[in-house]
């Protein structure tokens, strides 16, 4: 999955081919959160890099899901609605969050890519 992007609050981008991105947590963050119960998906609207446009709710605690660049949500998943363990099941595939239009497509190249993640994850685990 060497096509997938990450970024620091433990969230993967995946480009399309129509140009959108689909957003998920990465199976670090969803091990971190433990079962999830409740998905809020965003609204189908412009958001601000950094702005929180998900919440993902686990019997552990609930968390943020943070854009990840300035765009434009332009669907969302459904499913999660009535099935939000499939965030614990399939984190990297059926269990993704919403897809967006981001303002500047080149940035998603900009953000982590798989080495990088890996290094961030060994580094926060040996902190």
């Amino acid at each position: 999955m060497s096509e997938l992007r990450f970024t620091e609050d433990h969230e993967w981008l995946r480009s399309e081919a129509d140009g959108s991105v689909t957003v998920g947590i990465t199976a670090f963050a969803q091990n971190a959160l433990g079962d999830v119960v409740f998905v809020q998906l965003p609204e189908l609207q412009n958001y601000d890099k950094g702005a929180e446009a998900a919440t993902v709710e686990s019997v552990k605690a609930a968390s943020g899901v943070y854009m990840p660049l300035d765009g434009e949500v332009v669907a969302i998943n459904p499913a999660l609605e009535d099935s939000p363990e499939l965030v614990n099941e399939e984190p990297l595939g059926e269990g993704w969050f919403f897809r967006f239009i981001p303002k500047g497509p080149a940035a998603v190249g900009q953000l982590l890519d798989q080495d990088a993640y890996d290094r961030l994850i060994k580094a926060s685990a040996e902190a």
